[in-house]
């Protein structure tokens, strides 16, 4: 085998062992689904979201099931501010009550 195959394939091996090990240096997510359902009763599932940042639910959300190992604080304004926030523990859901605004977007507890 020619010294630059070697090297080549060492490279390759290194930088498959980063990528694979190195994926948490994208942002750490949380692991499981958050599952909503908008007032025309559609239901959305996002699949292990980022920890950090504001998330928003751009159709508004009348219940919000959160299956993920972290917990979630819920609001009604869709930058993650705003007065009665609810905090949503892991593996719980919550409902709105009829009458009043949706869930615009949450964020997770870290």
């Amino acid at each position: 085998m020619s010294v630059r195959r070697r090297l080549t394939t060492a490279t390759g091996a290194v930088l498959l062992t980063l990528t694979v090990a190195g994926c948490s240096g994208l942002g750490r997510t949380a692991v499981g689904p958050v599952t909503y359902e908008t007032r025309g009763e559609k239901v959305v599932r996002v699949m292990s979201p980022p920890v950090k940042g504001c998330h928003r639910l751009p159709l508004g959300a009348t219940r919000v099931e959160n299956g993920t190992l972290i917990d979630l604080i819920l609001y009604r304004t869709p930058h993650c501010r705003g007065e009665a926030p609810i905090y949503l523990p892991t593996n719980s859901a919550d409902s709105i009550v009829p009458g009043t605004l949706p869930w615009r977007s949450y964020s997770l507890v870290h």
